[in-house]
């Protein structure tokens, strides 16, 4: 289960600014943030090492792409890595939405998925879901303003979304229109482990589950290992083209922080990595 809070195109400074927590398996080899290569395009994100996808990542060219799964009680076996779904975007060169559109022809070969596309030069995002199941296949443009996406529909009133959309509301008006401390935000909005009110949960799954997966960030012992929380990312996106990615995430029972910024490539503009 991941959440993730975003601000599109309601900031003077940043078109986009973005948190996210990445929970999984403590074991699960994971790759840290660093540019790779998928098929010719330089993407920016951590790389899940067992199926090869991604949670969140970005390209030289301004696309951005992010995933949460969908909480449900059953699986599909031999369903494709949802981790690809970002990957297919960031390499496709389609509009958001025409992404989206061609999606709806094998998005169905997914478990439950929430999947936002944008492009920052067109000012273009979309939310796409393939679920609740036997439904039509979701497709939104998203509208300018704070959103926060769990493991629900895009801004679903689960008890965590509701806090953090809170929280970074708070800290935001703070800020103002002024420059943001993302490593601010990091450590006082998403380190939260506040669980909800057993009574406030959507019971879907196991009530103790469901209780575990109920905090921000997440602590969890399973059958199958500990599980929570892993990595918390900030991407910050300027007017200016400048982007930040600063990720902070556990590996082998330490915590690291690993920050890169490079400029979005254009016709006109080619910057070089900002270090």
């Amino acid at each position: 289960m991941c959440i993730a809070a975003f601000l599109w195109q309601a900031h003077p400074l940043y078109p986009l600014l973005l948190l996210q927590n990445r929970d999984e398996y403590y074991n699960r080899p994971t790759k840290a943030l660093a540019w790779w290569d998928v098929d010719g395009c330089e993407i920016l994100g951590g790389r899940d090492e067992v199926a090869g996808g991604t949670w969140l990542a970005c390209s030289r060219q301004g696309r951005v792409a992010f995933l949460t799964n969908v909480l449900e009680l059953h699986h599909l076996s031999g369903a494709k890595t949802r981790g690809d779904l970002p990957l297919l975007f960031l390499k496709s060169t389609k509009s958001p939405m025409e992404f989206a559109d061609q999606l709806l022809r094998n998005a169905h070969q997914y478990n439950g998925f929430n999947l936002i596309v944008a492009d920052i030069a067109t000012k273009s995002m979309v939310y796409i879901s393939n679920r609740p199941k036997g439904e039509p296949i979701h497709i939104q443009q998203v509208s300018p303003g704070l959103h926060v996406l769990s493991n629900a529909k895009l801004d679903s009133p689960w008890p965590k979304a509701l806090r953090l959309r809170k929280s970074i509301r708070q800290m935001l008006n703070k800020y103002g229109k002024n420059e943001v401390n993302v490593k601010e935000m990091i450590e006082k909005l998403m380190k939260d482990k506040v669980k909800a009110d057993k009574s406030r949960l959507p019971g879907i799954c196991a009530l103790d589950m469901e209780f575990n997966l109920s905090s921000i960030f997440v602590e969890m012992d399973t059958p199958q290992g500990l599980c929570g929380t892993r990595s918390t990312a900030a991407l910050a996106i300027r007017a200016s083209g400048e982007v930040s990615f600063c990720d902070k995430y556990l590996a082998k029972g330490v915590w690291f922080e690993k920050t890169i910024n490079y400029y979005i490539r254009n016709e006109t503009r080619d910057f070089s990595e900002v270090m």
